[in-house]
């Protein structure tokens, strides 16, 4: 009897060291929010090989060059990023149409994917506007299959990587992301500095 009693302690005793600890729960392992949006997780990666990105749930896999996320469906995207400083570079890809008459040549042209669009005129200009609220010059590496966007002020020059087919480009543009920081829950009184 008091061996059964002492077995019964110690299970006791277990159990209730596995409640806090949440007895094979995941491990957040990283979590990454956009840079101008530093306290709103935008990418959490799991030791157990779950992932949330933009709110949805995925699994993933990742390398020294790519993060790829697959949904419950099966559906899987790979995304490039790559680490620079305490930030990382994270690369979003969009399908954008090609708007012009004919056929493009090359990259050259208006492309809209939604409310967001590209116009890209030719040389000798090689100028570009983004969004028709960012404009600059840019610079077509056809070996690397990537265009350098070198903004007119205020924005940093930005390298997207791009593939061609038919009248959609694939546009695989940088985001800056940055370690998810805590929210500030700390209240000033008005008027104090």
């Amino acid at each position: 009897m008091k061996n059964l009693k002492t077995t019964l302690i110690i299970l006791a005793l277990i159990m209730v060291m596995l409640i806090p600890t949440g007895c094979g729960s995941a491990n957040k392992i990283e979590s990454w929010a956009r840079d101008y949006e530093p306290t709103e997780e935008y990418l959490a990666l799991y030791d157990d090989g779950k992932a949330v990105f933009e709110g949805k749930d995925y699994t993933y896999v990742k390398d020294d060059d790519s993060i790829t996320l697959t949904d419950k469906d099966g559906n899987s995207i790979e995304h490039r990023y790559y680490i620079d400083n305490e930030k990382m570079v994270f690369y979003i890809a969009s399908v954008y149409e090609y708007q012009d008459e004919g056929e493009p040549d090359g990259i050259v042209g208006n492309w809209a994917c939604g409310n967001n669009v590209f116009r890209f005129l030719p040389a000798p200009k090689l100028e570009f506007s983004e969004e028709d609220a960012f404009y600059g010059h840019y610079s077509v590496d056809e070996a690397n299959s990537s265009v350098k966007l070198m903004y007119d002020a205020p924005l940093p020059d930005a390298t997207f990587y791009y593939s061609l087919a038919g009248k959609e480009l694939t546009i695989d543009y940088p985001w800056p992301l940055v370690k998810t920081q805590a929210k500030d829950t700390t209240k000033k009184d008005e008027g104090t500095t």
